[in-house]
């Protein structure tokens, strides 16, 4: 945590906000939210948002006049207006305080932690709420519960905000979610697309999931969650399916917020799948690929774009593959190679996912030595996709569909494609490095036997 000179002295000095001091000063207008909230952990936000007694549109036209920037209507009717730079980074969004009142404007905002202001007249913090207290003190607050019924998307911020800081949350605000968490459908799915792109992207996602499920928000949001907590733990699961789906999301080290949404979804196939065998095993085969199929209707509800859904349904499709293909007795380069391919430029996301739900199942059939042999394999496995990427990277298309066809004398066909595929295997192995060797791999009909 930053100390308030230290918050003080960085918006003093901001560039932007200099600019338009004396506009500032003369509309009354101050500084608060998450800009103000952010530079008490250190970080740097470069949206601002403003708030004055009235007339808040002619004061975001003057900004817009005097900083060169992009004047937008966001909300006529409570006179919100945004203020995009030509960076396209920087933004203000300008707001008249709730009935010209900025005490009472303060009192109606989301938390306390954002109800900070800075007043520019008098060059420093103004904090009717004492939200740098709750900030300083680690947990969420409203000064009044009532707010979260203005808009029921801050009961998912609230969540949100614990991954990002790990705060304790204020018991009435977990109350207000358990009595009202059906309320989330009524908000707009954009609107919960990035509070959710935010909460995976915390640090502390898997605790703040957890405490959401207390509330039940979770199964208001994602359709699935009900069905996989039918899943009991088993002989090669230590926790039942919801948990391992959490304790998944858990043990993914990269920074990547779609990567641990994917781990918190990989298993949403199993309930669909689950047979019981005689000797007691639980069974769930085919789940990979039911269960890319079945995230992808439940992204699109929740307004995911389809880059951002076609890689969420790669992960979960492919998440036994690199565990699969490491364990048989021996492994071919040309198997590691069309793994490469296949999985390019995920590789490294999809090896990190099979590492992370291997570390979440460690049921009473599940040895130590099973564990630390998979985790061996996969960490060679990425080793070598290390070694071969450069050539990835940098592999010059020696020949493309057309002169294939024509020397060969063929067609557009399934032929073609498998002739495609066994001449970039052989490039990246390093068997073909010039066009003449690759004329004559089509040829000699090697591909035939690949």
């Amino acid at each position: 945590m930053k100390s308030r000179e230290y918050v003080e002295s960085q918006i003093r000095t901001n560039f932007a906000l200099n600019e338009i001091l004396d506009l500032l000063i003369k509309s009354q207008a101050l500084l608060v939210g998450g800009f103000i909230r952010d530079l008490f952990f250190g970080c740097t936000s470069y949206d601002m948002d403003i708030v004055c007694p009235e007339n808040s549109r002619a004061l975001a036209l003057e900004i817009a006049r005097v900083l060169g920037g992009t004047f937008i209507e966001l909300d006529c009717e409570n006179e919100i207006y945004r203020v995009v730079l030509e960076d396209k980074t920087t933004c203000f969004d300008v707001s008249k305080a709730l009935e010209g009142d900025i005490i009472k404007d303060a009192k109606r905002r989301d938390f306390t932690l954002n109800s900070i202001f800075y007043d520019f007249k008098n060059g420093c913090l103004f904090d009717p709420c004492a939200g740098a207290d709750d900030l300083a003190a680690g947990i969420l607050k409203t000064a009044d519960i009532k707010n979260l019924f203005d808009d029921p998307l801050r009961m998912l911020r609230v969540f949100r905000f614990e991954a990002l800081y790990d705060f304790r949350v204020q018991d009435e605000i977990l109350e207000f979610v358990k009595k009202n968490r059906t309320l989330i459908n009524s908000v707009a799915k954009e609107r919960i697309n990035q509070e959710l792109l935010k909460l995976f992207g915390g640090k502390y996602a898997p605790e703040a999931l957890l405490k959401a499920d207390e509330c039940g928000l979770p199964e208001e949001i994602f359709p699935f969650v009900k069905e996989i907590k039918k899943i009991p733990k088993n002989t090669h699961h230590h926790l039942d399916l919801f948990h391992h789906s959490i304790e998944t999301m858990r043990q993914i080290r990269l920074d990547n917020p779609l990567l641990k949404l994917a781990a918190f979804c990989h298993d949403i196939g199993k309930p669909q799948t689950h047979t019981i065998e005689p000797s007691g095993r639980h069974r769930f085969i085919g789940h990979d690929d039911l269960g890319s199929k079945l995230v992808r209707p439940i992204l699109k509800e929740l307004k995911f774009s389809k880059k951002q859904i076609d890689y969420v349904s790669l992960m979960i499709k492919n998440h036994i593959y690199p565990s699969a293909l490491m364990s048989a007795p021996v492994v071919q380069d040309k198997a590691k190679v069309r793994f490469v391919r296949k999985l390019y430029p995920y590789v490294e996301d999809i090896i990190e996912l099979a590492r992370a739900d291997r570390l979440s199942a460690r049921g009473p059939m599940v040895s130590d030595d099973m564990v630390s042999e998979n985790l061996k394999n996969l960490e060679e496995l990425k080793e070598f996709y290390y070694k071969i990427k450069p050539a990835l990277e940098v592999m010059p298309k020696l020949l493309d569909g057309r002169e294939i066809m024509e020397i060969l004398g063929i067609g557009p066909s399934k032929k073609l494609g498998k002739i495609i595929e066994a001449l970039k295997e052989a490039q990246i192995e390093g068997k073909i490095k010039t066009k003449e060797e690759a004329e004559m791999f089509v040829k000699s009909g090697f591909w035939d036997i690949l």
